[in-house]
């Protein structure tokens, strides 16, 4: 499994929710967005700061996290 480094969390960044690394982008709020059936792109132009390669990677982790859990 891949490591957690594209997550972080920091007490005094948005009370320890867990952001894209290097941004002060909620995870949660890439997930909403998808769940709410915005395209990839629509999150990305609304919040620039995150890259389309953290944004996929973000992905890819929950995907393996999801997968993991299944067959555990």
């Amino acid at each position: 499994m891949k490591k957690l480094h594209i997550i972080t969390t920091f007490p005094d960044v948005l009370g320890c929710t867990p952001v894209i690394a290097g941004t002060r982008v909620p995870v949660r709020t890439l997930l909403d967005y998808l769940e709410q059936g915005d395209p990839l792109e629509v999150f990305l132009e609304d919040f620039p700061t995150v890259s389309r390669e953290q944004a996929v990677e973000v992905l890819e982790l929950a995907k393996e996290m999801l997968l993991h859990e299944a067959v555990a």
